[in-house]
């Protein structure tokens, strides 16, 4: 059953669904990992990396519900049910138990990496298929590359005043 029409060819459609939903994985599973570390971080810079997941966590839920709006006004329906995440997230995850503050900031920037290498994936097979999906998934990127770039500067660094 198809609720609305896309304005996208069939082609076009199929691109462009996959993108977003592969996308709306990534964004909810990057919101759950965020959230597993802001519970679980202990050490010396607890509270201003718990801050910070925070941060993580309300822009991947913004852009995710974005993500998800855009696929419906597609025709695709978008799906974020808690098996969809599990059986297809693929960026890294935390494991179990406590994380030391330099395992979080390992970790986030090692996920927002990854997530920032599908994105661009996605940027570019949305080029001609759907360039409103592509600027959607542009503001995304730049979006996770800032909170990218608070983690990696975050970790100590050899020549950091040079």
């Amino acid at each position: 059953m198809t609720v609305v029409k896309s304005t996208l060819s069939e082609e076009a459609l199929g691109v462009t669904g996959t993108a977003l939903q592969e996308t709306l994985v990534d964004l909810l599973g990057l919101s759950l990992v965020g959230k597993q570390a802001h519970w679980n971080i202990v050490g010396p810079r607890f509270r201003s990396i718990h801050l910070q997941l925070d941060e993580v966590v309300a822009t991947a839920r913004a852009h995710s519900d974005t993500v998800a709006e855009r696929a419906a006004a597609l025709g695709v329906s978008p799906d974020g049910r808690p098996e969809t995440i599990a059986a297809t997230f693929a960026l890294p995850g935390t494991k179990d138990g406590w994380l030391r503050d330099t395992e979080v900031v390992e970790l986030m920037v090692s996920t927002l990496e990854a997530a920032i290498v599908r994105l661009r994936e996605r940027i570019e097979v949305t080029e001609k298929a759907d360039p409103v999906t592509q600027d959607l998934l542009i503001s995304i990127t730049a979006d996770l590359e800032k909170q990218r770039w608070m983690f990696e500067a975050e970790k100590p660094h050899d020549n950091a005043a040079s």
